[in-house]
């Protein structure tokens, strides 16, 4: 698939209208449930092709957020072969008690792969705690960027941003 006809195929599975609260607390009038394209297969396998490259070559570890950043570092980790870690929102507090779990981050070169960006808000709390942990964090690759604030908060945490689609690419492609 293009990177048009990926495009076309996020809208189609994932795009609904309505009024929603955003995590940031905004509210919208439309939303990409990403659990609707990350659950097909297919479109997923093809993000994970167009996002892979994107991945600085000197990262160490890809680390997806919970819970809508598991499937996607899953699946650029199948397509380009990193370890990949999968990082709560809290520390578990039971048995091993670790907030990443999967390849240990500490003294690595850490990407963090999101799904959805509005403001990073849930960006910025799981590179807090990675750093806390030794991890080195500077890159963050998402899926669909919905406001491009994102980029100017995230760079006050010393984090560039890395977006596949825009919300605005997206649209543009069905409105074509």
């Amino acid at each position: 698939m293009t990177k048009s006809e990926i495009a076309k195929k996020i809208y189609e599975l994932a795009h609904i209208t309505g009024e929603f609260k955003l995590r940031s607390g905004q509210i919208s009038n439309e939303y990409f449930d990403k659990y609707l394209f990350e659950a097909n297969p297919v479109v997923l396998k093809e993000i994970a092709k167009e996002m892979a490259p994107l991945v600085p070559k000197d990262s160490d570890i890809i680390a997806g957020l919970e819970m809508g950043g598991i499937p996607v570092v899953t699946a650029i980790s199948f397509e380009n072969g990193m370890p990949a870690a999968f990082v709560r929102k809290k520390a578990k507090e039971y048995g091993t008690c670790k907030l990443a779990e999967g390849a240990d981050v500490k003294g690595k070169k850490v990407c963090i792969i999101e799904d959805v960006v509005t403001t990073g808000g849930a960006i910025i709390d799981g590179v807090r705690e990675l750093r806390a942990r030794g991890a080195i964090v500077d890159t963050v690759i998402c899926v669909i960027l919905r406001n491009e604030k994102a980029h100017e908060i995230l760079g006050e945490h010393d984090l560039k941003l890395i977006p596949a689609f825009t919300m605005e690419y997206i649209k543009e492609q069905v409105n074509d």
